[in-house]
């Protein structure tokens, strides 16, 4: 599907006019829930999930037939600062091994009987250093935004957004700290693993870039021009088309909640189709979730990216689906409802 938006105001206005769930289908959803054969609430936050999904599906027993999981890798300018602990040319080296079936997220994807596909956003053309400029032009932003946008199946009924980027933590760091106005200490981690020192310069990188666009950091999506990077903008694009076609999210870690927030922020509710994954072991995630008012499903100390939180979330949101769907009613199974 062909991107609605050709600039950054187009897409702004896009977001303005975002899907709505079914209300009827929730309604009915919440009426089969009351009479289904166990206790009110004796299935705790599975009963909520279940009808904020046939919500967003339009139909009051649901099923999860087609979860796609996309992956997208860049490469940003900024790693040159020595943010990481690995070498930029890991990403490439990974986009190969996600296609060759090798990593983390291609077994949980399998496991969840989810579709997989991969994304190369021009890794030979790095995003620029974002504490000399911005880290994309607006033109590099809507194609990364587009990108994402198209790489939605039109079919896919549950949507999980991975990324792939050596450096990303330290843009993603960037984006929180610009989109909360709060320093750069508060939301710069270890990312891949650095050290004491590796630390202190990712923190003084981010500080550097902030200072850097300070003028420009009222403007959510501007924020995400300034620190980048492509992957990050394509989630943001994947998430948007996922709401506009009522398909329901799951969100992976730091870095996908970066993404997220940036939606957010520059439109109040559009990220109401998506549920948290997991709690990320990045120090900062959890605060980020709490800013968005997102309950993660999992807390297992994962930080591996790649949407592996959300791919093993998808489980959850299955299970909770299955029960919901098909279980019998107390009539129906001529048990005795109190």
């Amino acid at each position: 599907m062909t991107a609605p938006f050709t600039t950054l105001n187009e897409f702004k206005a896009m977001l303005a006019t975002l899907t709505q769930p079914n209300p009827d289908a929730a309604s009915a959803a919440m009426e089969r829930n009351a009479v289904l054969t166990k206790p009110q609430g004796a299935l705790g936050r599975l009963e909520d999930l279940a009808i904020w999904y046939a919500g967003w599906r339009g139909d009051e027993a649901p099923s999860i037939e087609k979860p796609q999981v996309v992956i997208f890798a860049g490469n940003h300018g900024v790693t040159a600062q020595g943010v990481s602990a690995f070498p930029a040319e890991v990403t490439a080296q990974m986009v190969i091994n996600f296609q060759h079936g090798g990593a983390a997220i291609n077994q949980l994807s399998r496991f969840a009987g989810a579709q997989l596909d991969v994304h190369a956003l021009q890794l030979e053309n790095p995003t620029q250093d974002f504490t000399q400029t911005c880290a994309l032009s607006e033109a590099e932003l809507v194609d990364a935004l587009a990108t994402g946008w198209a790489s939605v199946d039109d079919n896919t009924d549950v949507l999980i957004t991975g990324e792939m980027g050596i450096g990303n933590t330290t843009a993603a760091a960037a984006i929180f700290a610009a989109l909360t106005d709060q320093d750069a200490e508060k939301w710069t981690g270890r990312g891949t693993g650095v050290d004491d020192a590796g630390l202190a310069t990712k923190t003084k990188v981010v500080t550097a870039g902030l200072a850097r666009h300070k003028d420009s950091l009222s403007d959510p999506i501007e924020v995400l021009r300034c620190f980048g990077g492509r992957e990050i903008a394509a989630m943001a694009g994947a998430i948007a088309s996922a709401r506009a076609k009522s398909i329901p999210v799951i969100l992976d870690g730091f870095i996908c909640t970066s993404a997220a927030m940036v939606l957010e922020k520059a439109q109040s509710g559009a990220l109401d189709h998506c549920v948290a994954g997991h709690v990320s072991a990045e120090g900062a995630h959890s605060e980020a979730l709490t800013i968005l008012g997102k309950e993660p499903l999992l807390a297992l100390g994962l930080r591996l990216g790649e949407g592996s939180g959300a791919g093993l979330a998808i489980n959850i949101l299955q299970a909770a689906v299955a029960c919901h769907s098909g279980m019998a009613t107390f009539a129906e199974a001529g048990v005795a409802d109190s």
